[in-house]
């Protein structure tokens, strides 16, 4: 029974500490950056036969200033090294050398830079392991055209 009077003090220590407080609410933190603003896609235009593709219009800094801000809101800098964008991640291959990798590839820069976008393991550079990079295939035409209006512009 010696037991019974120590759970009871124990219980009303255990107690005392609760109640008797106000709520506290978290304060505010110092964000030290930005978030990167997107600006409106660029437009697009589709060659009507035998040019290839798709061309970004409308300016030519536009796609890539937003192709800019998707590059950066979708986490490619956390993976890939590219100079326009600040990035020097080496989880993925180097954007810098994209025009080379088509070259070796034997594919049109835009195309091969279109392909990983929403297919990543279509093509696998050498020397990287596949399934690593995530899909966006839920960017919309227009995102992608940013995108590769961006990363085409530094290559």
């Amino acid at each position: 029974m010696r037991l019974r009077p120590v759970i009871l003090a124990t219980a009303a220590l255990t107690l005392a500490g609760c109640g008797g407080e106000r709520t506290v609410s978290p304060k505010p933190q110092t964000v030290i950056g930005s978030v990167p603003t997107q600006t409106a896609p660029a437009t697009t235009s589709t060659t009507p036969s035998g040019g290839g593709g798709t061309t970004t219009t409308g300016g030519g800094g536009a796609g890539a200033a937003s192709g800019k801000a998707l590059f950066a809101s979708n986490g490619c800098v956390s993976c890939h090294t590219y100079k326009p964008a600040g990035s020097k991640a080496t989880v993925g291959p180097d954007l810098d050398k994209l025009a080379t990798y088509a070259k070796t590839a034997k594919k049109p820069l835009a195309a091969f830079v279109r392909e990983p976008i929403v297919n990543p393991n279509a093509y696998v550079q050498p020397g990287f392991p596949p399934n690593v990079m995530p899909s966006f295939k839920s960017l919309s035409k227009s995102q992608v055209d940013a995108l590769v209006s961006f990363l085409t512009k530094g290559s």
